[in-house]
């Protein structure tokens, strides 16, 4: 077998134009499975939505109707309704608390932005007028200059 395949290679020419084809090559499932994808028009592509945020009234209720505590005259299975029913209302408040958070930090940089805002619109009015008086002392420079000389003109 191994002298078979050095007298195959030992007979290719490689300086040759002809490439080396590998008899075990499947080249029709390479092209099959890229055409299949690039043909198929009608199949709908699918876009992922975009991430929501949960609020905390769609991850546990606001009112809790059968409020009972851990108490000695409750029965066995009475215990872990109780559980359940402290940690979505622990859930909840720390929702909620998030949701504060969230809030407050969105005021604050709304506040902020503004702020910013206010700066720049004063640095930009501040820019202006130095342009502005710029423009007006050149401009009169150059009056006086055009102005000055005609005066010397007519004295002469």
């Amino acid at each position: 077998m191994e002298s078979d395949l050095l007298n195959n290679i030992s007979n290719v020419d490689f300086d040759s134009d002809d490439s080396i084809i590998d008899p075990n090559f499947n080249i029709s499932g390479c092209t099959a499975a890229s055409s299949s994808s690039e043909n198929n028009d009608n199949k709908p592509i699918v876009i992922p939505e975009i991430h929501k945020e949960k609020g905390y009234n769609q991850t546990a209720p606001t009112f809790v109707r059968n409020v009972m505590g851990s108490s000695a005259g409750a029965g066995s299975g009475e215990f872990h309704v109780y559980r359940h029913l402290r940690r979505k209302e622990y859930s909840r408040q720390k929702n909620i608390q998030a949701m504060s958070i969230k809030e407050q930090q969105d005021l604050e940089f709304k506040r902020k932005l503004e702020q910013n805002q206010i700066i720049a619109q004063e640095r930009t009015a501040k820019k202006r007028a130095k342009r502005l008086k710029k423009k007006e002392r050149a401009a009169k420079s150059f009056v006086n200059k055009f102005v000055g000389n005609k005066m010397d003109l007519d004295e002469k």
